[in-house]
């Protein structure tokens, strides 16, 4: 597989917020969103096998894992390795934009689809497998990263014709300008989480962060 980075950090993003975790980054990806902050990852990466990826992780000693990217689906192997991250005694979360089909994925109390669907500002929505929705359990999350009040609103309107049995969560883009997404969401009295990117907000804008 080709792995961009592996770095322990305090997962910033989604129900998990706050927690440590070793994240696990797979180079490549499908979309080219505007306002990707992962950009260095579409490209940038080492082969590794599974057997290494998961001595890397080992020797980093904690059991709250994050798969993430570019784009984790869009490489083969990814299920595998999910799989047997789970079965070593790790939590696992999967971060997708959920344009591929998660129908493989394992499930279970210790696993987490975190699905980013993507807005129109990105110029990606169109690319987005809408079926996947429907996969989302209580214990998955979709999340949107809004750019504008169109953005708002098309999020709004994915919740209101799937109505997910899953966290909702809803970020800024750029992560750290909460005020205006707040706003909207206590007019509407939208029940989904407001939350920002804890990472940049202590640290900044920095890779392996």
């Amino acid at each position: 597989m080709k792995i961009n980075e592996i770095f322990h950090s305090i997962q910033g993003e989604g129900v998990t917020i706050g927690i440590p975790t070793t994240f696990v980054r797979l180079a490549g990806c499908n979309l080219r969103c505007e306002w990707c902050d992962t950009k260095y990852a579409y490209d940038e990466g080492e082969e590794k096998s599974k057997d290494e990826i998961i001595l890397e992780i080992r020797k980093i000693g904690c059991i709250q894992i994050c798969v993430t990217g570019g784009e984790p689906m869009h490489q083969e192997g990814t299920v595998q390795l999910l799989e047997e991250l789970l079965e070593s005694g790790f939590m696992v979360t999967l971060e997708t934009n959920g344009s591929i089909s998660l129908e493989e994925l394992p499930f279970g109390n210790w696993f987490i689809i975190s699905m980013d669907l993507k807005c129109p500002s990105s110029g990606m929505h169109e690319k987005m497998l809408m079926e996947n929705i429907d996969l989302l359990s209580p214990n998955d999350q979709l999340k949107f990263v809004i750019a504008d009040e169109a953005d708002y609103e098309y999020a709004k309107k994915i919740l209101a014709e799937h109505n997910p049995m899953c966290n909702f969560v809803m970020t800024p883009v750029g992560g750290v300008e909460l005020k205006q997404l707040a706003e909207w969401v206590l007019r509407d009295n939208l029940a989904v989480r407001v939350l920002p990117q804890l990472h940049k907000l202590i640290w900044g804008d920095k890779r392996g962060i």
